[in-house]
């Protein structure tokens, strides 16, 4: 087969030292992986009003889980490697020469945060969610480890995007043809684009109880179809098929019946977040915010005496006209009736006295000038 212009070329030798410490670049791989799901998980729920912290304590629980189930999807579903005529049981332990079966890693994972959340107090959908893209952008940064131990390659191709195998690497029925499809790169690049478009759909049609998740687990599960059905590795194979090829399009059902049926779902489940409630002394009330100013009295109070003050203003006016006296000069003050009636009794007394006694007078004179004249009294008045 002729070769093409260009390649990929593999690495020579899957260990990258880091100053004295070997490490396998498979292992590497992984744990640049996990690094970035917590950190974009973390970024996310914390955005969402959870408590910082929590995404790192349930991974705690998620990532050895997922390690140990994708493991062992891998040893169950490849037992031949390890327990056939080339009997190597201890290989099965071997996890840094490669062998992590996605769906049992996911499986297995979500088993672990399960029981994260639990202890936490919070929903899992809510926590799926928020976890999604990171798993995505970790499938991505993981499937390198690919790349250095030099498996899980496509088909032969003279693209010059091909990857070039060392011969110790190559299948035994194509000894002589170096470059093959980087599947790797293909599955890489598809996880990331599987992460922005779960990024994108969650804002644009609000997803939420668990869809987003789902809707990571649907979109994976094309690409890994499209991928397994370009590699030539052994695999065990149903119905001309392969066995993950099975296993994809189950799971991508299953995601597409979980995506319908909660379809309306649009609310953050109860206990999404688990923020702790604040604590506070025995004994002691929860204060009350307010605006006022500092030295005022509480909003809460102020409400309280408004009706009163509104009842008292209502009076006031009535009580004013019934208790405030006429405007007098100083000094002066308006008698009782009662009394002022005594008090002019004796001055009234005297006037009659006197009109009385000059009455007498006048009748002696009239009587005189009566006698003296024989005229009516008053005539000689003109």
């Amino acid at each position: 087969m002729q070769q093409p212009l260009a390649s990929i070329p593999s690495p020579s030798q899957g260990v990258v030292h880091l100053g004295p410490l070997p490490l396998r670049g498979y292992a590497l791989m992984i744990i640049l992986g996990v690094i970035v799901a917590v950190w974009l998980g973390e970024r996310r729920w914390v955005a969402r009003g959870g408590t910082a912290g929590t995404v790192v304590d349930i991974a705690v629980w998620a990532v050895p889980f997922g390690l140990v189930g994708g493991r062992l999807y891998h040893v169950i579903t490849d037992y031949q490697l390890y327990f056939g005529k080339n009997w190597h049981p201890v290989g099965a332990l071997e996890v840094w020469n490669g062998g992590l079966g996605i769906w049992g890693a996911v499986a297995a994972g979500a088993l672990g945060a399960y029981l994260g959340c639990r202890r936490r107090g919070i929903s899992l959908r809510a926590f799926a969610d928020a976890a999604a893209p990171g798993i995505a952008l970790a499938q991505a940064i993981g499937r390198w480890g690919n790349w250095f131990n030099q498996e899980l390659y496509g088909r032969p191709t003279k693209l010059p995007w091909a990857v070039k195998i060392d011969p110790a690497h190559r299948p035994a029925n194509t000894p002589d043809i170096a470059t093959y499809h980087p599947t790797f790169l293909y599955e890489s690049l598809w996880c990331i684009g599987v992460a922005l478009l779960v990024i994108w759909a969650e804002k644009r049609f609000r997803l939420a109880y668990g869809r987003t998740f789902a809707l990571y687990v649907a979109a994976y599960t094309v690409g890994r179809a499209w991928t397994e059905w370009l590699r030539v590795d052994p695999a065990h194979h149903v119905l001309g098929l392969r066995l993950n090829d099975w296993t994809a399009l189950i799971v991508f059902l299953g995601a597409a019946a979980y995506m319908y049926f909660y379809r309306d779902r649009t609310e953050i489940p109860e206990g999404a977040v688990g923020a702790p409630a604040p604590e506070t002394e025995p004994g002691s009330e929860p204060e009350t915010k307010s605006d006022a100013e500092p030295g005022s009295e509480s909003v809460a109070a102020a409400g309280a005496e408004e009706p009163a003050e509104e009842e008292a203003s209502e009076k006031a006016p009535e009580e004013e006209a019934s208790e405030k006296a006429p405007e007098e000069e100083p000094g002066e003050e308006e008698p009782d009736a009662e009394a002022s009636d005594d008090a002019e009794t004796p001055e009234v007394a005297d006037a009659e006295d006197e009109a009385e006694q000059d009455g007498e007078d006048a009748g002696k004179d009239d009587g005189r000038e009566k006698a003296s004249t024989g005229a009516e009294p008053g005539e000689g008045k003109q």
